[in-house]
């Protein structure tokens, strides 16, 4: 089984920077970035959006567990 959790407060933390920054430079809504942790579902313009702002890929967008 594989367990997906969202990674993206401990990134902007990493990289000094806020949910507005990202905001700005993503174009994704604020309020969007602040709900993205606790969400099980994300669009996936959001997710291209949000990965080329930060200059990662999706996958780092997230957490992978392998669970057996």
């Amino acid at each position: 089984m594989v367990i997906v959790k969202p990674n993206l407060t401990p990134l902007l933390k990493d990289m000094g920077l806020t949910q507005m920054d990202l905001s700005d430079k993503s174009g994704v809504p604020q309020g969007t970035i602040s709900r993205f942790d606790k969400n099980s579902r994300h669009e996936a313009n959001h997710l291209f959006s949000i990965a080329k702002a930060l200059g990662v890929t999706i996958e780092e967008l997230f957490i992978v567990e392998h669970e057996e």
